[in-house]
Formats: C-alpha cells, structure tokens, sequence
C-alpha cells in the first residue's frame, strides 16, 4: 500500500513538472527570438516601384568599415583590343649567334684575302689560287651573314633586325628580362592604320597593363588567326614564352569620355559587375556596370555612373551579404 501511495506521488510531480515546462519554454524561446532579431536589424528597404535600397546610419557605417569614393572624370582614347602571346626568344637567339659567328669569319677571311691581295700586287708571292680561295671564302660568308640578315627580317621584322646591339636584345629576352609579344586581331578586325602605342596585360591578370613599345607590323601571318599582327616589347616584366597577353591598341579618333571606377569599387557577383552608389542620406542602391578597360587605379566606366557619383570602394561585400541576406534571417 506504501508502495503504491509512493508511485502516485512520484507521478504527479513528473506531471506537474512537464506541464511547467510546456507552458514555460514557449515565452522563454519568443525571449531569444525577439533579442536575436534586435541584435540583427534588417537593412533592405524597398522603394514604391520595387528598387532595392539599403539604409545604414553613420554608426553602422563606421562599424561596417565602409569608405565612400567620389568618381572622378576619365577619358578613353580609341583602342583595338587584340590577343597575342609572348614568343620563344631561342630563334632569335641562334640567328644572333649565327650571324655573330659568321662576322668573326668574315673579318678573318676578308683579312687574308687582302693580305694575299697586296703580296701578289707587289711580288708575285701570293699565287692566283690562293687568293681566288680567299676571296670565294670571303664571298660564301657574306652570303651567309645576308642569308641570316634576310631571316631575321622575315621572322622578326625590320625594327628588331635593324636593333643597334641585337646580341644584347637577345641576351635580354633569354634572361626573360624583356619579351617580344606578338598581338593579332580577328579577322575582320583591321585597322585602316598602324597603332600608334599598344598597352599589354597578361590574360590572367587583366588589371594590371603596361604600356609596350610599338615594334611593327608582324612579318608573318598567324596561321591561327589569319588576321593583322603586330609586335611589341616590354621590359622589366619576367614573362614565360607563350603566355597569353591581352593588348588594347591606340588607333586614331575621337577620345571617349566616362569616369574612372576604382578597383576596391568594383563587386562581382552572378556573373555580372556592379557598385554600391550612395543616393541620398544613408541610403545605397546596387548598381550594374560594364567595365571596359583597365585604366591606372581602376577601370573605364562609359554609362551608368558620371563624375561626382559616389560609390564605396570599401566594405561593398558587407553590403552585398545585407542585401540578399534570407528574408527569415532578417
């Protein structure tokens, strides 16, 4: 009987306590629910035609780290944009080795065959078939050294064959401390004139180009292309041969104008490129652009933003993550 009186006990204190706790979780749960979503305030708002705004105070600005950058006018000067890779240095290399062997040749046998030449003209010590094998010796190697001449100016072209110190040139391009780059434009691309300067870039690191040094017309065409080659130097840049480069040609026309968007400025996201423009107040509204070229400091821009525009040039991933934060976070 104690037995049973104990067990009816014990079970209604258990009961009791389950009902206590059904009854109390539920307010307890709201409690943090309520002081999570105080802690993580929504910035989107939205505008009566559906834009998407994100409001931020100066408080939340400093905490977010953001900077504001106003946009500074820029002008574009007509380009051509070609690819092209830079080329293997070795070629050049033996031909200049060539043709600096063969002018020791030359020096030595043009010496002899003149030397043969005066001992016959003053006492008949030279006989006439030793200096007809001089000079025909003399005669082969100055066929040779115009035979590399003509190579070096059907591969190379006449501003690299015509190079005041090509034994330096070569030795620049092994030691990778210069390259020539060689740039083809597509078929159909071109250019009723020469450009006037070229402007270089790898083809993975598109936003940093250097100006090159306008070489000239390509001797050859590109049996890939078939289209309008032209070779540029660079120096100071350390390239591999065969790496791809991306080349914006001057041509001549009418500059283009537009504003200069900063790298930090510059958000990628879905596939497209965009900006945080600063509206009015502590307000922000994404913004799609089309970056063109790659310009010191930033980018061209041409339509969706003028000088003065201000955009955030820091802290544009935070509000990115702010606007397409779930609607059941916010």
């Amino acid at each position: 009987m104690k037995k049973l009186i104990a067990g009816i006990v014990l079970g209604a204190a258990l009961g009791g306590g389950g009902m206590w706790w059904l009854t109390r979780a539920p307010a307890g749960h709201e409690d943090d629910t309520k002081h999570e979503n105080e802690a993580q305030p929504s910035f989107v708002r939205h505008t009566t035609n559906g834009e998407v705004l994100l409001k931020l105070d100066a408080a939340t600005q400093t905490r977010m780290g953001l900077k504001l950058a106003a946009l500074a006018p820029a002008r574009l000067e007509r380009e051509a944009k070609a690819f092209g890779r830079v080329l293997d240095p070795a070629p050049l290399a033996a031909l200049v080795t060539e043709a600096a062997t063969l002018q020791t040749s030359l020096s030595a046998s043009s010496n002899e065959y003149a030397r043969l030449r005066l001992l016959r003209s003053q006492t008949q010590n030279a006989s006439a078939r030793a200096l007809e094998a001089a000079e025909a010796a003399m005669t082969q190697q100055q066929l040779q050294l115009a035979s590399v001449a003509q190579r070096l100016r059907l591969g190379w072209g006449e501003k690299i064959a015509s190079e005041a110190d090509l034994g330096a040139l070569a030795r620049d391009l092994v030691a990778l401390e210069s390259a020539i780059v060689r740039v083809d434009l597509p078929i159909g691309g071109a250019l009723a004139a020469a450009p006037t300067a070229g402007r270089l870039a790898v083809v993975a690191s598109p936003d940093d180009p250097v100006e090159a040094q306008y070489l000239g017309a390509a001797p050859v065409v590109d049996e890939r292309m078939q289209g309008q080659g032209f070779l540029f130097r660079l120096d100071g840049r350390h390239l591999a041969p065969g790496t791809a480069m991306i080349a914006w040609l001057a041509v001549p026309g009418e500059a283009r104008s537009g504003v200069l968007l900063p790298r930090g400025g510059i958000l990628r996201h879905a596939g497209g490129v965009f900006v945080y423009a600063h509206t009015t107040g502590d307000s922000f509204r994404r913004r799609e652009v089309q970056i063109e070229r790659p310009l010191p400091g930033g980018w061209f821009v041409e339509e969706g933003l003028k000088p003065g525009d201000e955009v955030v040039v820091a802290g544009a991933q935070l509000l990115l993550s702010e606007e397409l934060k779930p609607a059941w976070a916010e």
